[in-house]
């Protein structure tokens, strides 16, 4: 019998790396649609696998590590054929999500951020710091394999740090909190919800293919999204606006016009990564402050129910004898 059960984990195990490895790979070839080259090494503004391993260790646990490691090994194999060095690639793209997964189980994270503190949590430790080891190490092996020369180092090593940890920042919260979406009730929330989604997509296409610097226009949705829907309407909000900016970036289109390649990804990581932290902080305080007045309420309706039981009666509200 406890034979039977340690083969039951063990193949329930076994079936979640293998489900990791695939979204993972799956998540690449996406993230590859929209790749650059930033002196001779193949970036991506948005990488979406970190953000997927970050959520699948925050669901899973560490056990599912070697499906991180075989998805990166099958996305490299898909650039090009799989060389030795490409082996620090491989680590250093699993070890960054383990770190994360760590530094946030030892600060308590809740995979709902419901509160401020979460938000931090995602974006310093789940995001900046972590991805320092994947952009450092797989920025090495370039160096050291004389794939990338001395003086482009630091062009690649921050594309590569801001590609994993915007991942992070706008693919995580997305994926989190995608089992608690639920459509809402109200025939009039339901009609809000649509025409935000419709509205996010046409101010991100209008503000990033328009020649006028009107990139300002996504935070007033983005806002709109975090106060009335919470993550549940920020994170797809940020999620369109990073795709469709991205787009435009890569066409050299709109804003990102005229511009060289290192000031084109500049821009457009101000851009991404300041909507990606107004969507993540901005609904999770709103969260945090419809739970602390839910909380507040609860209180004081419990303290009504005791105050009437307390309060002294008259002579007619004596009950039976």
């Amino acid at each position: 019998m406890v034979r039977k059960e340690e083969w039951r984990r063990l193949t329930g195990t076994l079936l979640q790396i293998l489900a990791v490895a695939a979204a993972y790979y799956a998540a690449a070839r996406i993230g590859l649609l929209l790749r650059v080259v930033v002196e001779g090494a193949v970036v991506t503004a948005l990488w979406p696998p970190t953000g997927l391993a970050v959520a699948a260790l925050l669901w899973f646990g560490p056990r599912i590590w070697p499906g991180i490691a075989l998805g990166t090994y099958l996305s490299i194999q898909h650039l090009s054929s799989f060389q030795v060095a490409d082996a620090g690639i491989v680590v250093g793209n699993t070890l960054a999500p383990l770190c994360a997964y760590l530094l946030l189980r030892r600060v308590d994270f809740r995979t709902d951020i419901v509160r401020l503190r979460d938000g931090l949590a995602l974006v310093f430790l789940g995001g900046f710091v972590p991805m320092l080891l994947s952009a450092s190490i797989g920025t090495g092996v370039l160096l050291a394999t004389g794939d990338l020369a001395p003086d482009d180092f630091l062009p690649v090593w921050s594309a590569w740090w801001a590609g994993d940890a915007m991942g992070v920042l706008v693919v995580t919260p997305l994926l989190l909190v995608l089992t608690r979406i639920r459509m809402p009730h109200d025939a009039y929330r339901v009609v809000e919800a649509v025409a935000l989604t419709v509205g996010a997509g046409l101010v991100a296409l209008a503000a990033t293919r328009s020649s006028l610097s009107l990139l300002f226009l996504v935070f007033p949705l983005l806002i709109w999204a975090a106060v009335r829907f919470q993550l549940a309407g920020s994170a797809p909000c940020a999620l369109v606006l990073s795709v469709v900016a991205i787009w435009a970036a890569t066409d050299r289109a709109g804003p990102f016009e005229g511009h060289t390649l290192f000031e084109v990804m500049v821009n457009l990581q101000a851009l991404n990564g300041s909507a990606a932290l107004t969507a993540l902080l901005l609904s999770a305080m709103v969260t945090e402050q419809n739970n602390i007045r839910e909380e507040i309420e609860r209180v004081c309706e419990d303290l009504a129910e005791v105050v009437e039981r307390l309060a002294p009666r008259g002579p007619g509200d004596r009950g039976p004898a």
